[in-house]
């Protein structure tokens, strides 16, 4: 299955972001969306999500239009980790995760075995099983952040959309996220994320694409379109890349 955007224009009723966008995310791929702030990446994503309607062209699910999928229908197929979220209510951790499980069944209906089973295990998955049963609103950004994540893979989705995943993670959580997003290409889903960091994108991704005052200006498999010369373009500032001689690898820093 494909989610794809066909000659988009994006944006909002009283001015338009970005024009003439194509973009395509594949089950069993990740790709990464890097702009500088205010380039219209988080408005791209939310029409791709059906958040945002299209002020022209067409976002595609599959072989349908995305606005011919009912709500319920669309989260079983595609699960959103918004970039912040602010607590209100202090529902257990593992009540949070227990969300994802309506795109299953109904709202107000109680968790079945089945789903306490999900949820325990993407708990485990991200390593914050031992928080089940703490508060949401008593937990750290980060833990908050991997508990979004695991809510949307409770969703059992085929696609999972993720809004600067690693911006409130501390080091070594942004090391498990970025495996976890290539495990989840691995098993099947198709991931698209936004990042600022290319090296994640190069990490993590297979294709990037580069957005740029709601222009693409380049798409492609990330070993060729994350250069030197292309992030300059992008962000509109000197890059230096630094080669680890023995292993080969590379990684891009602010000039």
């Amino acid at each position: 299955m494909i989610l794809s955007g066909r000659d988009l224009t994006i944006g909002y009723s009283d001015r338009t972001v970005g024009e003439h966008l194509d973009v395509a995310l594949a089950t069993g791929e990740v790709l990464a969306l890097l702009g500088p702030n205010g380039g219209g990446k988080t408005t791209l994503l939310k029409t791709l999500l059906g958040l945002l309607a299209p002020k022209a062209g067409e976002v595609r699910l599959g072989e349908r239009p995305l606005g011919r999928y009912g709500s319920r229908e669309r989260a079983r197929l595609i699960a959103y980790v918004p970039q912040s979220h602010a607590a209100t209510f202090a529902f257990t951790v593992e009540t949070v995760v227990l969300m994802g499980r309506t795109a299953h069944g109904n709202l107000f209906s109680r968790p079945t075995a089945a789903d306490r089973a999900v949820a325990a295990r993407v708990l485990e998955r991200f390593g914050i099983a031992h928080l089940s049963e703490r508060p949401y609103t008593m937990i750290s950004g980060g833990e908050r952040q991997l508990a979004l994540l695991a809510r949307a893979l409770a969703q059992e989705p085929q696609f999972i959309v993720l809004d600067e995943p690693t911006a409130s993670l501390d080091f070594g959580n942004q090391g498990k996220v970025m495996r976890e997003i290539r495990a989840l290409a691995a098993s099947g889903h198709g991931v698209l994320f936004t990042t600022h960091d290319p090296n994640h994108a190069m990490r993590a991704a297979d294709r990037a694409f580069l957005l740029r005052q709601g222009t693409g200006i380049a798409e492609g498999a990330t070993g060729s379109v994350l250069t030197r010369t292309q992030l300059e373009a992008l962000y509109g500032a000197p890059v230096d890349i630094v080669t680890d001689t023995q292993s080969g690898t590379s990684a891009f820093l602010p000039g």
